[in-house]
C-alpha cells in the first residue's frame, strides 16, 4: 500500500517537469514578442516617425516593458534608426548589409548598434525631440538595472534555473535573431512593392511585429501600418487599433494604400 502514494508522487513530479519543459520556451517567446511589439509600436512608429501619439499611461507602460526586457534607451534607439533612414544603404548607415555584408550584420548587429550609440553628438543630432525626463534619469537610462530586475522577477516566479533559461533564450531571440534579421535580410533578400533598396518578408513579418515589411516602411516611413497588400500581415496594427479604441494612443497618420 505504500507504493501507491510513491507512484503518485512520481507522476506529479513527471508532469510538473513536462509542464516546465514547455513553459520556459513559451514564456521566452512571449516575452520576446512583447518586446518586439513594444519596439515596433512605441520606439519605431511612435517616437522615431511620429505616426502615433501615446497617452501618458501608455508611454510609461511601454518604457517600463522595454526597460525590463531590453534595457534600451529610447533616445539612442530613435537616433540610430533615424540615422539609418538618413543614409539608407550608403556610407553612414549604421547597419547596412549592402555595405558590410549580410553575415556581419546578422551576427554582429548588436556591435554595430552599440558603436553607433557611442558616436559623439548622435542623440543631439538625430533625436533632439526625445527629451529625457525624470523617469529616464532615475530609472530608464539605467539599462543594466532594468535587465537585472526583469531577470530577477523571472527567477522569483519560475525558479532560478527556469528563470535564467527563459531570460537568456529571450535575449538570444531578440538580440541575435529577430533584430538582426530585420536589418540584415530586410536590406538583402525579399519582395518589393516599391522602388527602394529594402525588402519585404511576409513570413518573418509575423514574428517581427510587421518590421520585416521593410520595403513598405522605407517607401512610407511615417505610415502607422506597414502592410499594404491583402497578402501581407502587420501584427502590430491590430494592437495599435485596439489601443486607439481604448483611448491609449492616437493614430496621427493615414495608413498607406
Amino acid at each position: 500500500m505504500c507504493e501507491f502514494p510513491y507512484a503518485g508522487a512520481e507522476s506529479q513530479i513527471h508532469w510538473r517537469d513536462l509542464s516546465s519543459f514547455w513553459l520556459v520556451p513559451l514564456l521566452a517567446v512571449a516575452i520576446t514578442q512583447a518586446a518586439v511589439l513594444a519596439t515596433s509600436i512605441y520606439l519605431h512608429r511612435g517616437l522615431a516617425h511620429h505616426a502615433l501619439r501615446m497617452h501618458p499611461v501608455t508611454d510609461v507602460a511601454f518604457r517600463l516593458l522595454l526597460w525590463l526586457t531590453t534595457g534600451q534607451r529610447r533616445q539612442q534607439w530613435v537616433a540610430v534608426h533615424r540615422k539609418h533612414h538618413t543614409f539608407v544603404d550608403r556610407e553612414g548607415d549604421p547597419h547596412s548589409p549592402r555595405l558590410l555584408g549580410f553575415w556581419r550584420v546578422q551576427l554582429f548587429n548588436v556591435y554595430y548598434y552599440i558603436a553607433a550609440c557611442r558616436e559623439r553628438g548622435l542623440v543631439a543630432k538625430y533625436a533632439p525631440d526625445v527629451v529625457p525626463d525624470r523617469l529616464d534619469r532615475l530609472f530608464f537610462s539605467r539599462g543594466l538595472l532594468g535587465l537585472g530586475l526583469g531577470l530577477g522577477a523571472l527567477c522569483l516566479v519560475m525558479g532560478v534555473r527556469a528563470g535564467l533559461i527563459a531570460g537568456l533564450t529571450h535575449a538570444a531571440l531578440y538580440v541575435l535573431v529577430l533584430a538582426p534579421l530585420i536589418n540584415a535580410l530586410g536590406h538583402w533578400r525579399g519582395t518589393r512593392n516599391y522602388n527602394n533598396t529594402a525588402c519585404n518578408s511576409r513570413v518573418l513579418a509575423w514574428v517581427t511585429g510587421g518590421e520585416s515589411l521593410h520595403n513598405n516602411h522605407h517607401a512610407n516611413p511615417r505610415a502607422p501600418k506597414f502592410s499594404v497588400r491583402a497578402s501581407e500581415f502587420d501584427p502590430s496594427w491590430p494592437c495599435i487599433r485596439a489601443l486607439a479604441a481604448m483611448g491609449l494612443l492616437v493614430i496621427d497618420r493615414v495608413p498607406a494604400r
